[in-house]
């Protein structure tokens, strides 16, 4: 579909972004680490965590009191290979920059590593984490737990977060093997951009608390909250499409994310306190590092692995379909479609800048203006 939004350069838009994090309080060299996961997610195409959720999600929640814009880590546990930080409320991207940064660095003396973190918030596009493993050389992995959205097996409850399960490790091609996704089936973030463009949520990703589907998108924001609705989890509701699968996976995530650290979980991260007042959301996070030269070396890693995606690629297509791809693959297409022409922006997310830039008299004039 031709796109129709005007765009806004990388350049432009990363400096207002990094200015308006400096506004709200943000030190100015982790305000750009925070503006770069931002505009990762735009650059690969995922706008569910780009741009669209810089004011709700970050801005928003600092004006709020719930996120604190200048992030204190603490150290409290280390060993050669691990460590557990805690974030204290502070801006999530810079805590988990922090930790993939450890643990790329214990990784390359020992091989592999771990590090997490309790007490932290929204860390952005998952894959920018494994992305800085992969530019390492290494293979990485992460994971965090959020609000409640996902309802088990047989249930209608929001209990699990949507809680993404990523993976990512050179190849010798052009792009990394990426797998970033949900363990729902569709992100909360997802039916918030529906929500702002308008558009019906698909029918069969969204539960009611009658065991109906819901696709009224702003009526599903507003349900995940109460607890009247809630996402399936990754295959679907009950068993026939293997939604428990999903499930457990969901699963999986929130333990490493809450139990490693002795960090909150499950209903604990809603962000509402006991008289309905907005709290601090008190996230986990785990990162996981492997270096291939601990095992056969990464030329070797890099040479199979791109062999193996190559081999799928080839694979017979089903009758009609265009192309098989590989996980990452759609995102580099994305960027190389918009590396030249800068990010879309929608009506929306115009009248958010716009705001944010004359609430803190920034000097920015941007195309859509015109």
């Amino acid at each position: 579909m031709e796109e129709t939004r005007p765009y806004v350069s990388w350049e432009l838009m990363d400096a207002f972004l990094t200015d308006a994090f400096v506004g709200y309080g943000v030190p100015r060299e982790e305000a750009a680490i925070c503006a770069d996961v931002l505009l990762e997610s735009d650059r690969r195409g995922i706008e569910s965590h780009g741009v669209n959720r810089f004011k709700p999600i970050y801005i928003d929640r600092i004006v709020a009191g719930i996120q604190n814009p200048v992030t204190r880590i603490d150290i409290l546990k280390e060993t050669a290979t691990t460590a557990v930080l805690d974030a204290n409320d502070g801006m999530g991207m810079i805590a988990s920059h922090r930790a993939m940064e450890m643990a790329i660095e214990k990784a390359r003396k020992y091989g592999m590593s771990m590090v997490v973190v309790r007490n932290s918030t929204h860390y952005g596009i998952a894959g920018y984490w494994t992305t800085m493993a992969t530019n390492a050389g290494m293979i990485g992995m992460t994971g965090t737990n959020a609000r409640p959205s996902i309802a088990p097996t047989f249930g209608v409850q929001n209990m699990l977060g949507t809680n993404p399960l990523t993976v990512g490790f050179p190849t010798d091609e052009d792009f990394p093997f990426m797998l970033d996704a949900a363990t729902s089936i569709v992100q909360r973030g997802k039916i918030e951009y529906y929500a702002r463009i308008g558009k019906d949520t698909p029918e069969g990703m969204v539960v009611g608390s009658d065991g109906k589907p819901m696709t009224d998108s702003e009526q599903i924001l507003k349900d995940l909250v109460s607890g009247e609705a809630a996402l399936a989890p990754l295959g679907g509701i009950g068993e026939e499409l293997a939604g428990y699968k999903g499930y457990g996976y969901a699963t999986v995530v929130e333990v490493f994310s809450a139990a490693l650290q002795a960090g909150s979980f499950l209903h604990q991260l809603t962000g509402i306190g006991e008289n309905g007042e907005k709290v601090p959301f008190h996230l986990g996070h785990w990162f996981i590092v492997i270096d291939p030269e601990a095992f056969m070396g990464l030329e070797t890693f890099r040479k199979i692995s791109g062999e193996i995606m190559r081999e799928l690629r080839a694979s017979k297509k089903a009758p009609g379909a265009e192309r098989i791809y590989t996980a990452g693959e759609k995102e580099y297409l994305v960027w190389l479609e918009r590396k030249d022409k800068g990010v879309p922006v929608g009506e929306a997310v115009q009248k958010e800048i716009l705001a944010v830039r004359d609430a803190l008299n920034l000097d920015y004039k941007f195309p859509f203006e015109e």
